[in-house]
């Protein structure tokens, strides 16, 4: 499905059993199901809006390359030979093949050719090269107003935030840190990240077998982690009896901050008289220098989640920082890609705190396992009944910043944009 969407097809989404306009408490299961929201989402969610790419540091040297997405069409973006970043979609422009299968590399010569018929096309996408153009022995060749110019590779607009390459379809679009919500909390947090130049750590990718917008909820979800992530309650990295809060920026991207050790005691005996689960007080860990980190910022906050829609988180927990893309992969199935980060001028201290702290996140971390767990859940239990709905009233019906983490404000405000969006 693309822009020529057809009515009967709208008119399946807009049954979905949604609450009237306005009204963001629910959510029909059928949105995680319903293969024709999920071709509308490619069309009016990810192609419009800007998208993650890669970090500025994964393509650091001319003639670098990374392999990625915008929702589900492939992507290439490019460093040329003068520093410039390029991007385009990963369709050769004879035959439709995918011009580039590895994930990532080195083109020395610049030259990214497709195998199936070698037109050869440059880093900013043109086309530079096609065998037997002008025919073999004054046989066969193309026609004389073939123009190579008219046959380059689809384009993707490109701007580097602070390290951080977007990309979109949409020429119209404002740019990046406008669309972030300007100066904002949003922006403030990005660029309290991404204040210095950034080095590449280490990748991990997992599959997930379900809806790419159930993980999408879990990143904008402050207290799940007190009563699923026994590691992050038992060991305080992040409770929701510490001192922190959410940020909605413009209803489209939200914040989850906390500060570790600052629990406040009436809050913590309550939670300890919950017989949670994931408080455990008698757990020790074997190697305690695994949470033995450093003071990075002056503001206090060791934890923030910042999920930029429709594809992005940017996290710091304790000295662990990372960039994570969803990935959908149809309907029912996503791929997570973690990119672990430091700093160019982190001293070898650092770099091994980050290292072994990198332990808490990804596919097995200690802390962010359960979440895959959770959505795969999610997404066995809702295969049938469409029109049953979840509930998402915690802290009201409204959506607005809030300075404490026992809310699902950030949820509501994602669906009210999200409906905005797809107009459904």
């Amino acid at each position: 499905m693309d822009a020529k969407t057809d009515a009967s097809q709208i008119e399946k989404i807009t049954d979905l059993a949604w609450p009237e306009a306005g009204v963001v408490d629910s959510v029909p299961f059928g949105v995680f199901t319903d293969p024709a929201t999920y071709e509308l989402e490619q069309e009016r969610l990810f192609r419009p809006t800007w998208n993650f790419l890669a970090l500025a540091a994964e393509i650091p040297e001319t003639g670098d390359f990374k392999s990625t997405f915008i929702g589900d069409t492939p992507v290439v973006v490019t460093r040329d030979s003068d520093g410039g970043i390029h991007a385009w979609v990963n369709r050769c422009a004879h035959r439709g093949a995918m011009v580039c299968r590895e994930i990532r590399g080195n083109n020395s010569d610049g030259t990214f050719t497709c195998v199936y018929h070698q037109w050869a096309f440059d880093p900013k996408g043109d086309l530079i090269g096609v065998p037997f153009r002008r025919g073999l022995a004054g046989k066969g060749g193309y026609p004389e107003d073939f123009d190579m110019k008219d046959h380059g590779l689809q384009k993707v607009r490109v701007e580097d935030y602070h390290g951080i390459i977007f990309g979109t379809f949409n020429e119209d679009l404002v740019d990046v840190e406008e669309y972030l919500g300007g100066d904002g909390d949003v922006t403030r947090l990005m660029k309290r990240i991404l204040n210095r130049p950034l080095k590449v750590m280490g990748t991990t990718r997992q599959y997930m077998n379900s809806n790419w917008k159930i993980y999408a909820e879990n990143t904008k979800d402050p207290y799940h982690a007190s009563l699923l992530h026994l590691f992050h309650m038992t060991f305080g990295l992040y409770r929701s009896s510490q001192t922190g809060g959410v940020s909605l920026g413009d209803e489209w991207h939200s914040v989850l901050y906390s500060e570790a050790g600052t629990d406040n005691e009436e809050t913590l005996k309550e939670t300890k008289s919950s017989d949670l689960r994931t408080y455990q007080e008698g757990y020790t860990l074997h190697d305690p220098t695994l949470l033995a980190g450093r003071k990075e910022y002056d503001d206090g906050v060791t934890l923030v989640i910042l999920s930029i829609m429709p594809s992005l988180v940017v996290q710091q927990i304790q000295n662990t920082l990372a960039v994570r893309q969803i990935l959908p992969k149809g309907v029912d199935k996503f791929e997570l890609i973690w990119t672990y980060f430091g700093y160019e001028d982190d001293d070898a201290e650092m770099d091994a705190i980050r290292e072994k702290q990198f332990n808490l996140i990804g596919p097995s971390g200690l802390i962010s396992m359960e979440d895959g767990e959770a959505c795969e859940l999610v997404q066995k239990a809702i295969i049938r009944d469409a029109d049953k709905h979840s509930v998402i009233q915690m802290s009201g019906r409204d959506f607005k910043d809030e300075a404490h983490l026992v809310t699902e404000a950030p949820i509501r405000s994602f669906w009210n944009r999200y409906r905005e969006l797809l107009d459904v």
